[in-house]
C-alpha cells in the first residue's frame, strides 16, 4: 500500500485510462498483472494502487519511485512496452502524469 508521507523525495506518478464499462474489468486484470509481474519487480518501485471509479469508466493508478528514471527504465523494457501496447488498445485514451508532493494532511 502506498504510504504517503511528507519526507518522500521520490516520484509520483499518477495514470489515468478512460475506459468504457465492458472493457473496465478486462483492462483491470492487464495492469494487474502488469503490476504483480514487472511493474513490481523493477528496480525503485517503492509502491503502487490501482483504482477504478463507480461508473467503471475511469481507471487510475498510483505508484511511487525512488527516482524518475527508474520510472521511465520501467517503461523502456521490451516486456512492458508489449503490454502497454496491448492495454492501450482497449483504452479511449491514457495519460501518464509525473508529480512531485508538496502536502499531506492526515485526521
Amino acid at each position: 500500500m502506498p504510504d504517503i508521507s511528507p519526507d518522500f523525495d521520490g516520484q509520483t506518478v499518477i495514470c489515468t485510462f478512460e475506459v468504457t464499462p465492458g472493457s473496465a474489468h478486462d483492462v483491470l486484470e492487464m495492469l494487474s498483472d502488469a503490476w504483480e509481474h514487472v511493474i513490481s519487480r523493477q528496480p525503485g518501485f517503492v509502491s503502487g494502487a490501482i483504482h477504478l471509479n463507480d461508473a467503471q469508466t475511469r481507471i487510475a493508478t498510483y505508484s511511487q519511485w525512488r527516482d524518475r528514471k527508474d520510472y521511465q527504465a520501467m517503461l523502456r523494457t521490451d516486456e512492458m512496452r508489449r503490454r502497454n501496447r496491448d492495454i492501450h488498445t482497449m483504452c479511449k485514451s491514457f495519460e501518464p502524469v509525473m508529480y512531485e508532493l508538496q502536502s499531506v494532511f492526515r485526521s
